[in-house]
């Protein structure tokens, strides 16, 4: 049974960052394979036979054996409007877990709401599916110790886009907005005035 995940941004034949999915590979490889290779995602992508047009989810289930044949699932972003605040105890994780199961728990608690902006010991953490960052009226906040270490979360804080601090749940009222973005959700895509 597969145990980790990559959802990889396809578009138009092009993937996205996928030099940060492979360090989130490496990761989860030195943690839980350490007497395993390590395989190499570029070149495992590029012997597939690729969509031309459009955009996809390139889904990429993988083990100690390494990479699974990918899905390219069509790609309709969801908008999320409204965020319920939920508590969970989960812990942040540097690689994708192809088990969704405490997700979609936290998801059933989300009422009236499109999603839960989750928060962990007091401090807001991500959504179900994707990071967070806030804007406090001068630069662009995301959470130090998300649930998930998204891949373009990552590529954001390398370009000095966004920046790493501790976000209290009780000190929600003092940001603007909140921008939810993923793999598939660019920067600025999905946006909620606070």
């Amino acid at each position: 049974m597969c145990r980790f995940l990559e959802s990889i941004k396809l578009k138009d034949g092009v993937f996205f960052r996928l030099e940060y999915h492979q360090q989130r590979v490496n990761h989860c490889f030195r943690q839980f394979f350490p007497d395993n290779e390590i395989p190499d995602l570029t070149a495992f992508m590029h012997q597939q036979e690729l969509p031309a047009t459009g955009l996809f989810k390139c889904r990429v289930l993988y083990d100690e054996q390494g990479f699974r044949q990918p899905e390219f699932i069509p790609y309709q972003m969801r908008r999320i409007k409204t965020l319920k605040m939920v508590e969970t105890t989960l812990e942040a994780m540097q690689y994708k877990s192809a088990d969704r199961t405490a997700y979609e728990q936290l998801v059933a608690q989300r009422g009236d709401s499109d999603d839960v902006l989750l928060v962990r010991n007091g401090l807001l953490t991500d959504t179900s599916y994707a990071n967070i960052a806030l804007f406090d009226g001068k630069q662009w906040v995301t959470p130090r110790l998300p649930v998930l270490y998204g891949s373009n979360r990552a590529f954001l804080l390398d370009k000095g886009i966004i920046v790493e601090q501790d976000i209290k749940a009780e000190e929600l009222h003092l940001y603007q907005k909140i921008r939810v973005f993923n793999a598939m959700i660019e920067f600025g895509e999905m946006e909620i005035i606070i």
